[in-house]
């Protein structure tokens, strides 16, 4: 379920999500932090305490000090040293009666007389009085007097232990401990330990203000980093899914891939590498729509002669005629049957060029090989003989290309020419490099040559100026050439000889 959520959340969402998740998740670790700190705190400061009340109570019982007001006093007085790094220690009897507090010891030295004023004595034990005293364990803050602690201590289960409280008001935290204490197992008094632990607060509130300033700080940094993310990756990366949203759609809504191909990051590569793929498949998409609406047209001419012969045979009975109407058949056949082919082995070209890499080859080598083929063909059936004529007379011609796609040129345009030849006659292929370093290689025939004077229109699929034997081809030979020759990124050209009846093909291969 979670994972379906995230799901449907776009890349910006789930990083906040994400983000919101792991704060939250070290905001509770940090109040759990906060919470433990302060009891930590105290707890150093109460181990502090119970040291000096031990050493207090060790005190008054090896003095054998009885809890009354007069040795208290006096005990107060000479052991004052005890208690000088602690701001309050004072004493209680059995019955909770004040018997001696260390604030005395700052008033005048007559205050330990026998006779203490009385009106000392009433500020005094008013002043202890409004001690407000918050409990440690307790959930609830409630206002009692020290001697109310002192009472609920005698009863509680914590008696004969140290028992600290906290006390926290403006600006002020106090921190105090009280322990009985017990002479052959008779309780004799109680002694109380009251610390100013303003540090404690302190360092509670420089933590506070450190984990807030710095959640600010994060939350100030996951928004910048938000909205950088948002304007300079994800609209882009969201324009990219409108601009493919609209090519599927086939739509002709406005898009800003332009704006994005400007880019100099991965994005604009990617933009360009998407708009580049988009329209090469388009382009292929036209051209297959085109190349299938010319294969149709193609194929309905032979079926409209096929299905006219097929009828006329059926009522003659002329055998000579019967026999032009079967070769009318044979013919259209074959010429159907080589338009599925050449149409099938293109595609399967198609794709084969997408997969295959171009690299350095010798021209020169790659002819000669075509060339002993056909003439081990053409030249015993025919009597057509094809020469290979090296202008410059290099041992190579090396190009940038693919070996059997260049094979394919040459056979192509060595078909073409046989096609349109008459029996022992010749061909030239003749190859050379110009002023530019380029290769250029020329297929020279005697045959018919050009009936056009725009000779551009021979590299048109289906072109309609055919030989008689024009059955045994598809017409896609010289337009598979021209789409080859594109690839390798070279020119091809076609003119009538005007020294002698024939055509002349040639094609420039730009240096490697």
């Amino acid at each position: 379920m979670f994972n379906n959520f995230l799901k449907d959340l776009s890349i910006l969402k789930k990083f906040l999500f994400i983000n919101s998740i792991i704060f939250l998740f070290i905001g509770s670790l940090t109040i759990l932090y906060l919470k433990n700190v302060r009891p930590n705190l105290i707890q150093k400061k109460t181990a502090n305490h119970i040291q000096v009340i031990n050493n207090t109570i060790d005190h008054i019982l090896r003095l054998e000090i009885k809890f009354e007001e007069e040795d208290i006093r006096r005990f107060l007085f000479s052991t004052r040293f005890l208690f000088q790094n602690l701001d309050r220690v004072i004493l209680f009897d059995n019955q909770f009666n004040l018997v001696g507090d260390t604030d005395t010891l700052d008033l005048d030295p007559r205050s330990f007389s026998t006779r203490m004023d009385i009106v000392q004595q009433e500020i005094l034990d008013e002043e202890i009085s409004k001690n407000i005293i918050e409990k440690k364990n307790l959930n609830e803050k409630k206002t009692i007097s020290l001697k109310d602690i002192l009472s609920h201590y005698s009863w509680s289960k914590d008696f004969g232990r140290p028992y600290t409280f906290t006390q926290e008001g403006y600006n002020q935290f106090l921190l105090t401990t009280i322990k009985n204490v017990t002479l052959d197992g008779k309780n004799i008094g109680y002694l109380a330990i009251s610390e100013n632990a303003n540090d404690i607060k302190s360092a509670i509130n420089e933590r506070k203000t450190f984990i807030i300033r710095t959640a600010i700080f994060v939350a100030i940094v996951i928004f910048i980093f938000s909205f950088v993310l948002n304007r300079y990756f994800l609209k882009p990366i969201k324009n990219l899914v409108a601009y493919t949203k609209t090519i599927r759609e086939k739509s002709r809504k406005k898009t800003n891939i332009n704006e994005l191909k400007n880019r100099n990051d991965e994005l604009g590569i990617l933009s360009i590498s998407l708009d580049d793929m988009t329209n090469e498949l388009q382009k292929r998409i036209s051209h297959a729509e085109n190349f299938s609406t010319d294969l149709v047209h193609e194929i309905r001419n032979p079926l409209t002669s096929l299905k006219s012969a097929s009828e006329i045979l059926q009522e003659t009975e002329d055998q000579t005629q019967r026999r032009k109407l079967i070769d009318i058949l044979e013919n259209d056949v074959q010429r159907i049957e080589r338009l599925i082919t050449d149409y099938s082995q293109m595609l399967k070209d198609e794709v084969a060029l997408s997969k295959e890499k171009m690299k350095k080859i010798n021209l020169k080598l790659i002819i000669k090989s075509v060339v002993d083929d056909f003439n081990s063909i053409y030249e015993t059936k025919r009597g057509i003989k094809i020469t290979l004529s090296d202008l410059n007379n290099l041992d190579e011609y090396n190009i940038n290309g693919i070996e059997n796609r260049i094979e394919q040129i040459i056979a192509n345009l060595l078909d073409n020419s046989i096609s349109f030849s008459d029996d022992n006659k010749k061909i030239l292929v003749q190859i050379s490099k110009n002023e530019n370093k380029d290769t250029i290689l020329k297929v020279i025939d005697e045959g018919k040559g050009f009936k056009e004077k725009n000779t551009k229109k021979i590299f048109n699929r289906f072109y309609s100026n055919r030989p008689d034997n024009f059955g045994k081809h598809s017409g896609l030979g010289l337009n598979i050439v021209k789409n080859l020759v594109d690839l390798h990124g070279g020119t091809i050209n076609a003119y009538n000889n005007t020294t002698h009846k024939g055509a002349n093909v040639e094609i420039t291969f730009p240096k490697s």
